[in-house]
């Protein structure tokens, strides 16, 4: 095999014949992993026995999206996958099946098996040459628990992920590992690699003056009551000038806020609007967080001069990992920019999904493009 990494995708909407279609593609002799991004529109059991089929003696892990991304750009719909060469990484796998009740003590031993495991494979020295990826439930409310809990376990080790969607119908997110899709659970892959990478995050928001100051909050499930005293979804839409009834998933992608951590402003998108006219949040908020009104710059523009700055360090990338947000979908469609946003990632070899949120180095994030770039082999 010629490439590290191959990537490649299926439009089959009968799960057997798409599962079929992708083995095709990466049939070549040190296959020794294979990560997947697929659409819920597929019968979920039907998929699982058909890609345990078709690789019947590889790892496979992955989860469902809220949209995919190809080798060629944005789509819907598809199953997108990534193969990768036993010559160049090694992937140690982990399935959390009780996000709920992951402890510090689970976590260490999660990060001591996937050291330990990956000492005896490693093709280059664990730090320095590992990344670990997550794959969380994305309606599960529990990812900031478990990304801080592992992020303590894991060190310096960079990691980034994604929280699995369902097409927006805020119904049922899964993760698949160890041959079955699984929901209220995590995946946790330590990648070694002999390849030069860089995890990354970006987005192209900037504050604006406008405050709303959460008063009435419940953390643990994201809900919002009030924003400065007022029906939390009233405030919101008197601050951004449209009614209630007109609040949708397009307008909030288009309207966000963010809270202020030190110097960085991070965005808490809002998921939906309850009868009761609380808000119900992707992202933590709690009691007297001051969330500020963001405006937009130029994604696109801002995309590529990231990924550009990564790749003068890395070289060219042979493939990008991207976890997009699915808001940030939802605003390139608003703006008809569709054609464009698909040229610039196919361009950047990039492959993955869009999420219900974003993780980084033990954040959970929104409305961002969070990845890794992977370069040549290091000795190239």
């Amino acid at each position: 095999m010629s490439e590290p990494a191959v990537s490649c995708f299926s439009n089959q909407s009968d799960p057997f014949s798409a599962a079929a279609e992708l083995r095709q593609q990466l049939r070549f002799d040190d296959l020794s992993f294979v990560l997947f991004f697929c659409s819920t529109e597929y019968d979920l059991e039907q998929l699982a026995e058909a890609m345990n089929f078709a690789f019947p003696d590889i790892a496979l892990a992955g989860c469902t999206t809220a949209g995919e991304i190809t080798s060629e750009g944005y789509a819907q719909g598809a199953i997108s996958a990534i193969g990768f060469s036993r010559g160049h990484f090694t992937v140690e796998t982990c399935l959390i099946e009780a996000m709920d009740n992951f402890t510090l003590t689970q976590a260490q031993s999660v990060v001591e098996s996937f050291i330990n495991k990956g000492r005896k494979k490693q093709l280059a020295p664990i730090k320095g040459n590992s990344f670990v990826l997550t794959l969380l439930d994305g309606l599960s409310v529990q990812e900031e628990q478990v990304l801080a809990t592992l992020s303590s376990a894991l060190g310096n080790i960079p990691h980034f992920g994604g929280s699995a969607g369902d097409d927006v119908h805020l119904a049922h997110t899964h993760v698949f590992a160890h041959g079955a899709f699984h929901t209220g659970a995590a995946v946790v892959l330590l990648f070694n690699t002999d390849c030069e990478f860089e995890v990354f995050t970006t987005h192209h928001l900037e504050p604006l003056s406008e405050k709303l100051v959460v008063t009435a909050a419940e953390r643990d499930s994201r809900r919002v009551f009030e924003l400065n005293a007022e029906p939390a979804a009233q405030e919101y839409a008197n601050l951004i000038g449209v009614s209630v009834d007109e609040l949708n998933p397009e307008v909030f992608a288009l309207n966000p806020l963010a809270v202020k951590i030190g110097e960085v402003f991070y965005v808490r998108a809002i998921q939906k609007v309850n009868p009761d006219l609380s808000l119900t949040f992707y992202c933590a908020v709690e009691n007297g967080i001051v969330l500020t009104r963001m405006q937009r710059g130029d994604m696109l523009r801002n995309l590529t001069v990231q990924l550009e700055r990564i790749e003068e360090k890395v070289g060219s990338p042979q493939l990008i990992i991207g976890c997009d947000c699915f808001l940030r979908r939802l605003e390139v469609e608003h703006l008809g920019i569709s054609t464009q946003a698909s040229n610039l990632l196919r361009q950047h070899k990039v492959v993955g999904f869009n999420t219900y949120g974003e993780h980084l180095e033990g954040m959970h994030i929104n409305q961002t493009f969070t990845g890794v770039v992977i370069g040549r082999p290091c000795d190239d």
